[in-house]
């Protein structure tokens, strides 16, 4: 293993893909119909801003079979600026906590070696796979919400926020009717993909169960790119909102 400096601060203004309108949450009706003040920027996007970090500091390595845990404590909203600032960083791993006004919204474990997710039994109810050629609208997602990382340009290959974009698109196409929001996500990355390569995933639900903010789900989602491993993820969402979640 190189030598690779620690995770270092990074800083962005938050923004709300106009893609993840269908989501009601991520619209401002939709947010405050479920007691919340304004819409919710999606988790994947406060993801792609935090992936930042560790590829800043250990760039493919990471990218090719580093792994990572995040959780999503309580929203970000649009034009927040999140500091997403490394706790106990080190050239092997660290929690990158995005913040707004010095409170932790989200926190995200990530390891420079990744480890399979302990939930990814590969049993339980499969999901219609999800299969489509990687085209320019996949490999601008992270550049538009404000990720200016080079590597991504540089290397010609897609920005690791697309397997978890890859996973909610299980849950939006398969299994929620109505507002839900991804609340966890532990993943591995097993290799990289260039613009052009064909996508193909499967998913099945291991669990279901009822909390108090509503009824959760948990799929395991295996992500190959032109027949090669590239991320499996242990992906959690609410799928039944509770009456006035955000209260």
């Amino acid at each position: 293993m190189s030598d690779a400096a620690d995770l270092k601060v990074w800083s962005a203004s938050a923004v709300n893909l106009p893609e993840h309108a269908d989501n009601a949450i991520h619209t401002d009706a939709g947010a405050r119909a479920a007691g919340f003040e304004s819409a919710l920027v999606a988790g994947v996007t406060v993801y792609a801003y935090m992936t930042h970090v560790p590829a800043a500091a250990w760039g493919l390595e990471w990218l090719r079979g580093g792994g990572a845990h995040v959780r999503f404590r309580s929203p970000v909203f649009d034009g927040d600026v999140v500091n997403y600032v490394p706790i106990d960083p080190s050239p092997t791993s660290g929690t990158v906590e995005a913040q707004v006004d010095g409170v932790a919204r989200s926190a995200c474990a990530v390891t420079r070696v990744g480890t399979r997710p302990e939930r990814c039994s590969g049993v339980g109810d499969e999901l219609l796979p999800i299969e489509f050629v990687a085209d320019e609208s996949w490999a601008t997602y992270a550049a538009r919400a404000g990720d200016d990382l080079a590597i991504y340009s540089d290397e010609q290959i897609l920005h690791p926020v697309t397997w978890m974009r890859i996973a909610n698109q299980f849950f939006h196409e398969q299994i929620v009717t109505g507002s839900w929001i991804h609340v966890r996500s532990h993943l591995m990355h097993q290799g990289v993909a260039r613009l052009g390569a064909t996508i193909t995933a499967t998913a099945v639900v291991v669990d279901r169960f009822d909390s108090r903010a509503g009824e959760r789900a948990i799929l395991d989602v295996r992500i190959s790119a032109d027949g090669q491993p590239v991320a499996t993820y242990e992906h959690e969402a609410i799928v039944t909102l509770a009456d006035d979640i955000g209260s």
